[in-house]
């Protein structure tokens, strides 16, 4: 194996600076596109929402270079130190950050905001990397998952008492990470039984599911014992746990939904299930971003010629909602567009990961590919009213410094890692 050179541009994979370079491109068009106006048209106008962009986006060429500058060993030789970091800057924006919106998520610094749950997902990554890419980690092991959980979790839990529950979730992403390393579907199949029991609590109270979620259980009690008569003796304490556990589980979320959760937050739920229709409340954005998509139609209205996304009917449309623009202006044709410019990312993020003979540059590209995913999906399942509003961005095209700059950091520290494989640890 080669010495690595100190050309930081040497052996990078320019696919993947292509497809970024387009994605951020196509971004900043919808986000002018969105936020500028018939008295605003001028491009470098930096008072402007589109103008700031520019801003964030020239700023990204330095973070790159920064980025590029340092040796591949470094992120995996310090990403503990850097996860640590960055889990104290999550608990001091609690301290001094600034409120906005109800969540105390920025830290503001003469007029200018940063959002640093933004940064933490690629520091989470790197962290998690090096727990697993040990020789002697072994996945299979419970205490080993703990660990993992830890390293996922905790960063979860400071961006949590801000409140931001959007980027909550995406920490779930690392899942896919964990999968990819061996973890038992066991967890998948347990994630997907308390998503169905949460929706069918909500829908139809504690009583009749819990009632129903026991019969269940004891019915399948039951088959089992027919099937093998000594089922019991050898599982009466997992049968005992799995019931009490269900129950508690259940009464749970009832009386959070219930007690805990906001009018705001249970209506957004009761809109995704149908239970009730505000169009002109708390369903209002979801409601107009479907109209603006549907009016797109197949080969769109034109740039600067969507009557909707020019008349601002969609709010935060260039933000949570970009992709309503995207679909109104560029139609089908450009939405599609969008989604194979996703998806080409996130194969070859996969393929580089997987030809990586060091395990830490895999998992980390992993978790790269996971996080994007999940961003994509979430933001563009609520645009189209799939998924509940919950307000984290498209990658590379929702307006804001924080959210491109940690995309960026979190691409090309995979950047630099792919460009290094070729040669010596």
């Amino acid at each position: 194996m080669r010495k690595e050179r100190n050309n930081i541009f040497a052996d990078i994979d320019w696919i993947l600076i292509i497809l970024y370079v387009l994605l951020v491109i196509f971004g900043w068009i919808n986000i002018y596109a969105a936020s500028s106006n018939e008295n605003s048209r001028e491009i470098f106008n930096f008072s402007t929402r589109y103008g700031k962009q520019l801003i964030w986006i020239g700023l990204s060429v330095p973070i790159i270079i920064f980025v590029l500058f340092f040796n591949s060993k470094f992120y995996e030789k310090f990403s503990s130190l850097l996860y640590l970091i960055s889990l104290v800057i999550l608990a001091g924006v609690l301290v001094f950050g600034k409120k906005i919106n109800g969540a105390t998520s920025w830290y503001s610094f003469g007029g200018i905001g940063l959002q640093p749950s933004e940064f933490a997902k690629a520091f989470t990554a790197l962290a998690l990397a090096k727990l697993m890419s040990d020789r002697q980690y072994n996945l299979k092991l419970l205490k080993n998952q703990i660990k993992a959980f830890i390293i996922i979790f905790t960063p979860a839990f400071l961006i949590a008492l801000q409140p931001d529950m959007g980027s909550v979730l995406i920490y779930f992403s690392f899942f896919f990470v964990l999968n990819r390393e061996g973890l038992t579907l066991a967890y998948f199949i347990l994630g997907a039984v308390s998503i169905i029991l949460f929706l069918l609590t909500i829908s139809f109270g504690i009583k009749w599911v819990l009632i129903s979620s026991l019969l269940i259980i004891t019915l399948y009690i039951i088959y089992a014992v027919y099937r093998n008569k000594r089922f019991l003796r050898f599982n009466l304490f997992k049968i005992i746990s799995l019931y009490i556990i269900t129950t508690i589980f259940i009464t749970v979320i009832g009386y959070t939904y219930n007690n805990v959760l906001g009018q705001h937050q249970k209506d957004r739920f009761d809109i995704l299930l149908g239970k009730i229709k505000d169009n002109r409340g708390i369903g209002y954005n979801t409601y107009q971003a479907q109209l603006t998509i549907s009016s797109g139609g197949f080969s769109g209205k034109g740039f600067l010629k969507g009557d909707r996304t020019q008349g601002n009917f969609v709010p935060e449309q260039d933000t949570d909602y970009i992709f309503s623009t995207v679909s109104e202006e560029w139609g089908f044709i450009g939405s599609t567009l969008v989604i194979i410019l996703f998806m080409l990312l996130l194969y070859r993020i996969i393929y580089l990961a997987e030809t990586h003979n060091n395990k830490f540059g895999r998992i980390y590209g992993y978790g790269v590919a996971s996080i994007i995913f999940f961003h994509v999906i979430v933001n563009v399942g609520m645009v189209i009213g799939l998924l509940p509003t919950i307000g984290i961005p498209l990658p590379f095209f929702s307006y804001g410094g924080s959210s491109l700059w940690g995309f960026t950091l979190l691409l090309f520290i995979f950047i630099r890692l792919d460009a290094h494989k070729k040669y010596d640890w």
